[in-house]
């Protein structure tokens, strides 16, 4: 008991502590979208008040950013995963500082996406109301996923099974009904390949002139895919628990020349969906540093932080994985004069 009482009065101290933190100082901030194609259609509504034949613009990711006062590092790029948005990296769902603003008040300026077909990034309704009005069969129709909470409890690691925690377990689950909020129709399976927000992270990458781009999840191997279009504007990759690292078996030269680190929680050999993962991407780090890159696969266990989630970036331990992350950072990208 003893101990649950330390940890207690330590994330009270911690959250006190962001709560009287002085006024956020930033220099400029704005929002613009990168990539996006025009499609014309004929099916684009079956509301009587908005005609259907006409013009959209889809594929477009929205990026929203922040540029702090004192700029002390590399601009740092946030990509949601599956199910979510960009919602992910801002106020956690218990009311602590996200990484965003965390990372704004160390000197960096954020920029924080919505994939391309989530949040306030467009999607492509054409082919549904086609199929509504019978002039496409309905097994056109393009598949759309949402994480039910009992799924969505186990991938997530929240513990082994719902509504069961893991011992230690370090993300805030007397929160849960906010994290639930955050969660949205996610249609990533009928996009193309690679997913339309790749190549909009290159454009963005090289638009920026330099940013780390640090990923999550389903985007977890985005900024890989983004490295072999053009690694112009990349100056380090964070993969947090992806849901695929690159074919270690395939050509690894286009990853070899960008600090990359590939980061995990806990209980990943607990998980069927996860632990093939990990082995996955150790397979591909081992065989990218064996033709000189510089990747480093870390289990957040073996570096003393346990009890870490699936979404570690709103665990209570938040933000001393963030100070931890910096830290590769500042180790890794050299600082423009």
């Amino acid at each position: 008991m003893k101990t649950v009482a330390c940890v207690a009065a330590a994330l009270a101290v911690s959250v006190a502590a962001q709560e009287n933190a002085p006024p956020l100082a930033i220099a400029k901030q704005g929002s613009f979208f990168v990539g996006g194609h025009d499609v014309r259609s004929d099916t684009l509504s079956t509301a009587p008040n908005f005609p259907p034949v006409g013009t959209i613009t889809v594929d477009q990711v929205y990026v929203r950013y922040q540029i702090p006062v004192d700029v002390k590092g590399a601009p740092i790029t946030l990509i949601h995963g599956c199910c979510l948005t960009g919602k992910t990296w801002e106020t956690t769902p218990d009311g602590r500082m996200g990484w965003d603003e965390y990372f704004v008040r160390k000197g960096h300026a954020v920029y924080v996406v919505d994939q391309a077909a989530r949040g306030r990034s467009a999607a492509n309704s054409s082919v549904i109301n086609s199929v509504k009005l019978g002039k496409t069969p309905p097994g056109e129709l393009p598949v759309l996923q949402s994480a039910a909470h009992e799924a969505a409890w186990t991938a997530f690691r929240f513990g082994p099974e719902y509504p069961k925690t893991f011992s230690e377990l370090r993300f805030p689950v007397d929160a849960i009904g906010e994290f639930w909020k955050q969660m949205v129709l996610d249609w990533a399976p009928s996009l193309p390949t690679p997913n339309p927000t790749v190549p909009a992270l290159s454009e963005l990458a090289i638009r920026l002139n330099g940013t780390v781009l640090v990923s999550h999840s389903q985007s977890g191997i985005y900024p890989f895919q983004a490295e072999a279009i053009d690694r112009k504007g990349i100056v380090a990759i964070v993969s947090i628990e992806p849901s695929a690292c690159p074919d270690a078996a395939a050509d690894v030269t286009p990853y070899t020349r960008i600090p990359a680190l590939v980061l995990w929680g806990d209980y990943v050999d607990r998980s069927e969906r996860w632990a093939p993962r990990l082995k996955m991407c150790q397979a591909f780090a081992a065989a990218v540093n064996a033709r000189g890159g510089r990747i480093e696969n870390v289990e957040l266990p073996k570096t003393g932080m346990r009890g870490n989630s699936h979404m570690l970036m709103q665990d209570r331990n938040s933000l001393e994985i963030a100070d931890w992350l910096l830290a590769w950072i500042d180790r890794n990208v050299e600082r423009k004069p």
